[in-house]
């Protein structure tokens, strides 16, 4: 035989020989046993009845999954409002706690208001005793001024404030 002489014509004449012995051999169909039919049936319905127990599981596990997930919505929503309650209380707390100083703050402040007016009217009625006049003479004006501090005296501990 005459080698070919490119690559392309080489492989023209190895298909040409396979497909020379593909025609050759016949074609030999596989047949099923005739046993192994009723076992495929049943194994049909097996499957067909596995199928229909798992549908029914499926959809309570999806169901189940579901109610899982709305249950941790639930909680933590609940836990929301116990955070807000809880804070909420807090804020009322405080805010009593400062109306109450507000008004102990008031409360005080009126007080001292009392007493200036008090210890106003008192000064000035010991300055009105005074007599201004006479101040001109050493010896009345040494009594004037003994007069006032004892008056003033009496002011501080008749207030609470000793000298």
């Amino acid at each position: 035989m005459a080698e070919p002489k490119t690559k392309a014509t080489a492989k023209k004449a190895a298909a040409k020989k396979t497909s020379a012995k593909a025609k050759k051999a016949p074609i030999k169909a596989k047949k099923a046993p005739a046993k192994k039919k009723p076992a495929a049936k049943s194994r049909a319905k097996a499957s067909t009845k596995a199928k229909t127990r798992a549908r029914p599981k499926a959809i309570d596990t999806g169901r189940n999954a579901l109610l899982a997930g709305l249950g941790v919505y639930g909680k933590a929503y609940d836990q929301l409002l116990e955070q807000f309650s809880s804070l909420q209380e807090q804020v009322d707390e405080a805010q009593s706690r400062l109306t109450e100083r507000r008004k102990q703050a008031e409360d005080l402040y009126n007080s001292l208001v009392k007493r200036g007016t008090a210890v106003e009217k008192d000064a000035l009625k010991a300055l009105a005793d005074l007599e201004l006049d006479s101040l001109a003479d050493r010896s009345k004006l040494e009594a004037q001024m003994k007069k006032a501090k004892s008056r003033f005296e009496d002011l501080r501990t008749k207030f609470g404030k000793a000298a």
